[in-house]
């Protein structure tokens, strides 16, 4: 019986050493993802204290591969397998905060990929739909968002070319891949007033701000970038 309770107390304490140890690593994150925010989002212009609060909290480590946790919070994109890549932490603040959220709105992502941006995202608005065409990737991103209890978060694996007609109109729309020219469906999903942004191009690309307005649509070139390109559908129409 006395060894029994040994054996016990060995085995909680071991139990406890590695919440604790959990804790500590998550409190380092944490750490990071503070100094991410002050040094490379920040001090880079990105002012939307939604977006600084969202790029905080959301724990980029938990969306890429374990062995690349170590650079998790620098300012790059890293590989996520299916020759994909999530996107640089200030490209991500970037864009969101160009999309004007608001708490009420209703946003489509096309190319959920690791599923980063669409958590991001799920902390500023109503509610994500996201699409993802490599279907490996589709599955991974949706058990990942849902583990991490981002239930305003709906994800469908297909060809993001068509969007989501079901549950247009959207607010607002963002493309993690490049199409050679602007979806027509995406635009017409838009609602009144509602903006999308994507790079676009092929050998060159630029992050366009799309408007629809009352008169019609609208486009700004923002800056140069360098995406994966948008497969499916979208390459039959250029």
């Amino acid at each position: 019986m006395k060894t029994g309770k040994i054996i016990l107390m060995i085995v909680l304490t071991g139990c406890a050493v590695t919440a604790q140890d959990n804790r500590s690593e998550e409190m380092g994150f944490r750490a990071q993802r503070i100094k991410m925010v002050r040094q490379q989002i920040e001090r880079r212009g990105v002012t939307d204290e939604r977006v600084l609060d969202a790029m905080r909290k959301v724990p980029r480590h938990k969306f890429i591969p374990e062995n690349l946790w170590n650079y998790a919070y620098y300012d790059e994109p890293l590989p996520i397998g299916e020759d994909q890549t999530i996107s640089q932490p200030y490209i991500v603040a970037y864009m969101t905060e160009k999309l004007e959220l608001k708490k009420t709105d209703k946003v489509l992502e096309i190319g959920t990929g690791s599923g980063y941006q669409a958590a991001v995202l799920a902390e500023i608005v109503d509610s994500v739909f996201t699409i993802e065409i490599v279907e490996p990737l589709a599955r991974r991103a949706e058990k990942k968002l849902k583990q991490l209890k981002y239930d305003n978060v709906f994800c469908k694996t297909g060809d993001g070319y068509a969007g989501w007609p079901e549950h247009a109109p959207f607010d607002a729309i963002i493309l993690t891949a490049a199409p050679p020219v602007i979806p027509e469906p995406l635009t017409e999903q838009l609602a009144a007033g509602g903006r999308m942004i994507l790079p676009l191009g092929q050998a060159s690309q630029d992050l366009v701000l799309v408007r629809k307005t009352k008169d019609g649509i609208t486009t700004k070139e923002l800056l140069a970038v360098r995406f994966v390109p948008m497969t499916g559908e979208v390459l039959k129409k250029h």
